[in-house]
């Protein structure tokens, strides 16, 4: 019981320090004057997707103290996120368009802002799954490309986005809930302290995990690839529902695909470091539909501009075959 107390307090210190860091984060895009796009598929994305980031990181740092259990954790918590995003998000995504709006009409939403990120996450997320067959000199330059090329995505999206002050308008600034325009050194705290918070619960839900997995004897791995991602980041990505509600497509589906391009290309560098990153079949598995589910969309936004709720509706069949297949697999 106290196992489980100590994964239900982490997952509660995880989530509210990423609503202060996604709070912060918003006002901070504010006060730079970006639009849709960078706030959306940069800020709001990187504040949502923190909380899934930080698992792997203290569960890799502890690493050599652990062993492989702690690594196990951290390559599932990576892996899951993309699936997670690429396939659960999406369809609630849809789902909640067609409970709000009540017909099936394509969303309103600047098409190349989700097609440009899709079309990174496809590539990138491709070469980190490609980095498991290599010998470990090419491996450590996929790791570098990724975080490069990271790095380039944020400079052109920044670039498209500034000076487009079209972004949703953040609800009051925690540290300053009566201030119509927060002074930026109250951003830039809150933003600090919600950091910290998620930092702290990351570090007691590693060690949670590893105690219910010994318990329940199931493989580490497979618990943190399926549990990690729903609980620290998909109740994040409810931002997305909201902005859906007030028709703001483009920031609610920017919010998703922006977060896949920042698990796919930040943070699989920590498993290719450190970690052999030899990827088994349940690993590459969860990657090629990761894969396949984001190709769908891609796709139909590409060639129609335009995406229909319904569309969105098909991630779910995706998870729902990698669940049978963990399923039908003996731990």
């Amino acid at each position: 019981m106290e196992n489980y107390a100590l994964l239900v307090l982490s997952l509660g210190t995880i989530l509210a320090g990423a609503g202060g860091f996604t709070n912060g984060v918003e006002w901070l895009g504010k006060k730079l004057g970006l639009g849709h796009g960078a706030v959306g598929s940069i800020l709001a994305a990187v504040g949502t997707a923190l909380p899934e980031t930080m698992v792997p990181v203290i569960a890799f740092l502890g690493g050599s103290r652990s062993g492989e259990m702690t690594s196990e954790i951290g390559i599932g918590a990576i892996l899951g996120a993309p699936l997670m995003l690429s396939t659960l998000a999406f369809f609630i995504s849809g789902l909640a368009v067609l409970i709000f709006r009540h017909e099936n009409r394509p969303l309103s939403l600047d098409s190349r802002v989700v097609v440009h990120d899709l079309g990174f996450f496809l590539a990138v997320y491709g070469l980190a799954v490609m980095a498991s067959f290599l010998p470990v000199l090419p491996k450590r330059l996929c790791a570098l490309m990724l975080l490069v090329s990271y790095a380039w995505y944020v400079m052109r999206t920044v670039r498209a986005s500034k000076g487009q002050d079209g972004g949703a308008i953040p609800p009051p600034l925690y540290l300053a809930m009566r201030a119509r325009d927060p002074a930026l050194g109250r951003v830039l705290t809150q933003v600090a302290v919600a950091l910290l918070l998620i930092i702290g619960g990351a570090h007691g839900f590693v060690l949670a995990v590893k105690a219910v997995a010994l318990a329940q004897g199931v493989p580490a791995f497979v618990l943190s690839l399926i549990i990690t991602p729903i609980a620290t980041e998909l109740p994040e990505k409810f931002n997305s529902v909201v902005w859906l509600r007030q028709g703001k497509d483009t920031l609610a589906l920017g919010n998703i695909s922006g977060a896949m391009v920042f698990q796919s290309s930040v943070i699989p560098p920590l498993g290719i470091l450190f970690t052999p990153w030899h990827l088994e079949y349940l690993a590459l598995w969860s990657a090629v539909l990761a894969l396949l589910a984001a190709l769908l969309p891609y796709y139909v936004l590409k060639r129609h501009g335009r995406i229909r709720p319904s569309t969105l509706l098909l991630g779910g069949g995706f998870y729902l075959l990698f669940i049978l297949t963990v399923l039908g697999r003996k731990f």
